[in-house]
């Protein structure tokens, strides 16, 4: 279940467009479930309507969830054959990032790596 950590520095909009996302990954979330409507999901996570509309909308830009007017918003259907390269490159980015802060504070490569291995089990639950 998704939930907000106040006392992050990461933007609200953005942790709930993870935590949708990490449990689409996990199957608590599946192809054609019903998200709470926004101010449903505001409401459960005490938060502003705003907030979640953001991020609803921008998982919808990202093809991850369908509004349909009137009826509500859904879980798209995953399409692994296809791959947004932008998407990619923007992720691609922010990793270079966070191996240029590692490695400023000095973190062997072999350690980064382990996070990498540990942070991709803990999602696929293994």
């Amino acid at each position: 279940m998704v939930s907000i950590n106040k006392a992050s520095s990461k933007p609200y909009y953005e942790q709930l467009m993870l935590g949708i996302k990490e449990d689409i990954l996990s199957g608590l979330l599946q192809s054609g479930d019903r998200l709470p409507s926004v101010r449903e999901m505001a409401r459960q996570l005490m938060m502003n309507p705003n907030t979640v509309s953001k991020a609803y909308k921008l998982l919808e830009a990202q093809e991850v969830i369908i509004t349909v007017k009137g009826k509500g918003t859904y879980v798209k259907k995953i399409d692994t054959d296809l791959r947004d390269e932008y998407q990619i490159e923007k992720i691609k980015k922010k990793f270079t990032d966070l191996v240029i802060e590692a490695n400023y504070l000095n973190v062997p490569k072999n350690e980064m790596t382990q996070w990498l291995d540990e942070s991709y089990q803990e999602l696929k639950g293994e």
